[in-house]
């Protein structure tokens, strides 16, 4: 079975946990002793988040005063090609040394007349308190937005539209290798006015971009991997429910919590809708179940 598996940001680094290179490689590690479980006899492309990586690179970068901060597609590049390398290195401390492993940095192409561009929404970067918050804007020029009771930056989050290294991908996938891509929803990319090609400052979501990895490769199962078992209905209270299978129609239904679920669902929905293929929301511990069919909020079309 073909597998696109998107990794959540708590598989990287936890809430509340410095931003350390231990840290975030001992999440990694759990994260691949689980994906080890489903290696054998299946294909897997691997994608992951990288907001609080991006954020720190440019933290640091603006640190350093002689030259202008570099650029977030140029930041999203590094962090690409740093996680792609933890992942690799823990999965191959676990799969058998035959078991072939690539990461791939991954163009997206935007569209320049997006109206994400109007309106920052993504989250990226450490959290601050207000005030904290409230200078960096000033001297960076950032946008800010809440997050819980503190702040952080928030960026544009345009729709992913093409993969422009989706032919390697393939070719890496069918060759038997296990492929890390789309990191942090790739590289955003985008056509000017001559035809020429160039980075754009903002961030894709990266289950939106693993919806488009997954439907492009023709998986067989899109599993969005978080710290929470499924779609609850009424969470947080006595009654809450996790949804087993839905339907598009039926989720799309529902008044959930905007959140971080809100890209979960969108993207499970796009997928099962373009490819007639099921996509799972579910917690990363229960990977095993998730790929057997029995964990995770299943979302089909019928």
């Amino acid at each position: 079975m073909r597998i696109v598996i998107a990794l959540g940001g708590n598989a990287l680094l936890r809430r509340g946990e410095p931003m350390t290179a231990e840290n975030q490689r001992a999440n990694v590690r759990l994260a691949s002793e689980r994906i080890a479980e489903v290696a054998p006899d299946n294909e897997l492309v691997i994608a992951h988040g990288n907001g609080p990586q991006v954020g720190l690179l440019a933290l640091q970068a603006a640190a350093y005063t002689e030259v202008k901060a570099y650029p977030l597609d140029v930041l999203g590049a590094q962090t690409e090609a740093m996680i792609g390398y933890v992942i690799e290195q823990e999965l191959g401390n676990i799969l058998p040394p035959e078991q072939p492993l690539a990461t791939l940095l991954t163009m997206i192409e935007v569209d320049r007349d997006d109206p994400a561009f109007a309106t920052p929404t993504k989250p990226i970067g450490p959290t601050y308190d207000r005030e904290t918050a409230e200078v960096l804007a000033a001297e960076g020029g950032w946008t800010i937005a809440a997050d819980g009771d503190r702040f952080r930056r928030v960026v544009a989050s345009p729709r992913p539209r093409r993969i422009f290294e989706i032919r390697p991908i393939r070719t890496l996938l069918e060759s038997g290798a296990i492929v890390i891509c789309a990191g942090g929803g790739g590289i955003p990319t985008m056509f000017d006015e001559h035809g020429k090609l160039h980075g754009v400052e903002a961030v894709i979501d990266k289950d939106l971009a693993s919806a488009l990895l997954a439907r492009e490769l023709d998986a067989d199962l899109l599993v969005i991997a978080t710290d929470v078992d499924g779609v609850y209905v009424d969470f947080g209270t006595p009654q809450q429910r996790r949804l087993g299978v839905v339907t598009p129609d039926e989720l799309e239904g529902l008044d959930l919590p905007v959140g971080s679920m809100g890209p979960k669902v969108e993207a499970a929905c796009r997928f099962a809708r373009a490819s007639g293929k099921e996509a799972v929301i579910g917690s990363l511990a229960d990977i095993a179940d998730i790929v057997r069919g029995t964990a995770g909020t299943r979302v089909r079309l019928s």
